[in-house]
């Protein structure tokens, strides 16, 4: 098995506060980092590291772990430019939001739905994500649900079955209905192809006790709980969570101080998601609320093509730090670190033996210009598990 060091970094970002100034991003400056096979095997200072068979120049530039998006919608057809245009021009506009979707997603064949995720995976490695988690949720049918997460788990570990997205269509009188269906046979179909599960909790979509059952039956299954959490309006999302031990609150757009106070007494990550407030013209989430508090929050960019149709990880680092009170490196952790704890990994996140040899070369030398300069694109050299990709715009 052949080694390879990447020396000369000017600022390399662990996530290991053993290591370097012991801060949470664990810098270490003028470093190097070997990687044997798929993982990180050795980091610290240039001088320091070990003859391997391969060397890699970072020539001063800073090196971080791979981003990890912890919430993403992918598996679908169609986009809204039109309901986007609309929404930015302040238009009144009719169509239909999540059903528009629904219904170019159901009329799509396999191979358009898997062209779409590929190209928009292709997309965010580009910008140095090498992790993600996707969502069902555009089919709303037993046969839509389920084949798009087969589609998925052909290309990520973290799928998550989302049939309770909204009421489908044909159940619009019949709320109940399709939380029963939800629960027994999308769910039985579902659970075989996903590792998490997850409900829209929010006026219009699913109320305390649905999202309670749905959650319940699939941790029944196996699957572990997920939620979309008090986005639109305060609500019983994030103590519903909390309660389900889920890994993952997301949105905590609109959040009591109970509701503070349970997330930074718990498991639970608030992943925070700027792209769907930089679209939507919505209100920013408080993340400094949250970190003063003590709470885990990640940083996600929500991909889908209504509210956040952006793949881009670097972008919402810099929404957060202009937007929600985040400081750079609170923002870096978060895209990264705070990404993995949200999926419950430890082996991506962060560059320390063990972990998994996802990293990125940025062309600057600290990752403070991910929010210092937004918009450019910084990302240089992308490594994923070991293997340096070859980074292409089409």
């Amino acid at each position: 098995m052949s080694s390879t060091v990447i020396s000369n970094i000017a600022t390399l970002v662990t996530n290991d506060p053993s290591l370097g100034d012991a801060s949470p991003l664990g810098l270490v400056r003028d470093a190097a980092v070997v990687i044997e096979g798929d993982r990180i095997v050795w980091t610290g200072e240039s001088s320091k590291a070990p003859a391997t068979d391969n060397r890699f120049d970072a020539e001063g530039r800073a090196v971080l772990p791979g981003f990890v998006d912890s919430h993403s919608h992918l598996v679908f057809a169609g986009d809204r430019t039109e309901e986007f245009n609309a929404r930015m021009s302040g238009r009144p506009y009719s169509a239909g939001g999540i059903r528009t979707t629904v219904a170019a997603t159901r009329a799509a064949t396999d191979a358009q739905l898997e062209a779409n995720l590929t190209r928009l995976l292709a997309e965010a490695l580009r910008q140095g994500t090498t992790t993600f988690e996707t969502k069902s949720g555009y089919g709303l049918t037993t046969e839509d649900e389920a084949r798009a997460l087969r589609l998925a788990a052909r290309h990520t570990d973290e799928v998550t079955f989302l049939g309770a997205h909204i009421v489908a269509p044909e159940y619009a009188e019949d709320p109940a209905g399709y939380v029963a269906l939800v629960t027994g046979e999308m769910l039985d179909a579902c659970a075989p192809h996903a590792r998490w599960i997850d409900v829209f909790c929010e006026k219009g979509a699913f109320d305390g006790d649905q999202a309670r059952a749905i959650l319940t039956a699939g941790r029944a299954k196996g699957l572990h709980p997920r939620v979309h959490a008090n986005q639109l309006s305060y609500g019983p999302g994030v103590q519903l969570a909390v309660e389900l031990d889920a890994a993952s609150a997301d949105h905590c757009t609109h959040l009591t101080d109970a509701d503070v106070d349970a997330l930074a007494n718990s498991r639970t990550v608030a992943t925070l998601l700027p792209g769907a407030e930089f679209s939507t013209r919505a209100e920013w989430p408080d993340a400094r609320r949250l970190l003063d508090a003590g709470a885990t929050v990640a940083l996600s960019t929500d991909c889908n093509p209504g509210s956040s149709f952006t793949s881009s990880v670097p972008f919402c680092i810099a929404l957060a730090v202009r937007d929600m009170g985040m400081t750079p490196d609170e923002a870096v952790w978060s895209a990264t670190a705070g990404g993995a704890r949200a999926l419950r990994r430890d082996d991506v996140g962060r560059i320390a033996p063990g972990a998994y040899a996802d990293l990125l070369l940025l062309d600057a030398p600290s990752h403070v210009q991910l929010a210092y300069r937004p918009g450019v694109p910084l990302v240089r050299k992308v490594w994923q598990k070991g293997r340096r990709l070859e980074l292409r715009w089409m």
